[in-house]
């Protein structure tokens, strides 16, 4: 039988899963990321873990047919290279060449994003669809797209960064550098932002009480209390979020005309059975499209398990 096993390397945790060749997982694990070290102490997190998954798995070696792993930053996919990994010391580092070197077995690298969606097509809620978007609102906002079954993925493996497609031309600051850009109106960073500009506006709001008087940081479940609550600000702000999202649905049905486009990510996890509705009822209302729209908005179903699936569907891939 063979085996394979996904990685998700993130900013805050390195996740891994020994997977089955149908998509069962066997045996996980996951350990905090290292802050503030050299790119190879990463690395030595990694393979401890890879150790670890295919020792309590009882496995052999010579039954692991790759190994595939999601990393949150921009892959050269075809050199199977690091370009850019903003949030972990991994930029330019030779990950998968090392990986390679050390367990003798292919290496397969992709934008976290994008395995995360291949996941989700695979075994999640795109499962039998082959036109495909993700979006992926969190503490960013992440996106995907898989195009006649395959990822699309650009020439340097940078494509489909949807969060920076730019909807705004005089919207907000954007960590990128840009201004307007999604992640600039509906990241998890972006409601924050707005509500705390609410609160200076002299809006009430039971957000502080209900977040240990902070408003720096608001965790995705605090804004589905908040919204459970009926609270005024918060439902104003993720009303607006939501109205940009759907209005961007709107634009990439135009540019891809996809049979669904999935929606995770934390903001979604907490808050999707507000926002969603929102989302589908811009997208419906399109009188472009409007006569022939098959064009689904559904929420993603792997949660935490879609990058490891989709990691491990990449070894799979030809």
């Amino acid at each position: 039988m063979n085996y394979y096993i996904g990685l998700d390397i993130g900013g805050t945790k390195i996740a891994g899963a020994l997977v089955s060749a149908s998509g069962k997982v066997l045996t996980r694990t996951k350990t905090s990321t290292p802050k503030k070290v050299k790119p190879k102490d990463i690395y030595t997190c990694i393979t401890d873990a890879i150790d670890e998954l295919v020792h309590s798995g009882g496995v052999k070696y010579a039954y692991i047919k790759g190994i595939g792993v999601g990393v949150p930053g921009i892959v050269d996919t075809r050199n199977n290279h690091i370009l850019a990994a903003p949030n972990i010391a991994l930029t330019g580092f030779p990950l998968s060449a090392s990986l390679k070197r050390k367990f003798r077995m292919r290496v397969v690298m992709a934008n976290d994003v994008n395995a995360g969606l291949l996941g989700e097509a695979w075994l999640g809620a795109a499962k039998g669809l082959s036109h495909v978007i993700g979006i992926f609102p969190g503490t960013g906002v992440g996106g995907a797209v898989i195009s006649d079954g395959k990822l699309l993925l650009g020439a340097q493996g940078a494509a489909t960064e949807l969060g920076h497609v730019i909807v705004s031309i005089d919207g907000p600051l954007c960590h990128c550098g840009n201004r307007g850009c999604l992640e600039a109106l509906t990241s998890r960073w972006a409601i924050e932002r707005d509500i705390r500009l609410a609160v200076k506006a002299g809006r009430k709001t039971i957000i502080a009480k209900l977040n240990d008087g902070k408003l720096d940081t608001i965790k995705s479940r605090v804004l589905k209390e908040a919204l459970s609550k009926n609270d005024a600000v918060v439902k104003s702000v993720i009303t607006k979020a939501a109205t940009v999202l759907g209005k961007t649905a709107v634009s990439l049905n135009h540019t891809f005309n996809p049979q669904a486009i999935i929606f995770g990510g934390g903001v979604i996890k907490a808050c999707g059975d507000f926002i969603l509705p929102i989302v589908a009822k811009e997208l419906n209302a399109d009188p472009f499209f409007k006569k022939f729209n098959t064009c689904r908005i559904l929420p993603s179903k792997l949660g935490d398990d879609a990058v490891l699936l989709g990691a491990a569907r990449l070894v799979q891939q030809p």
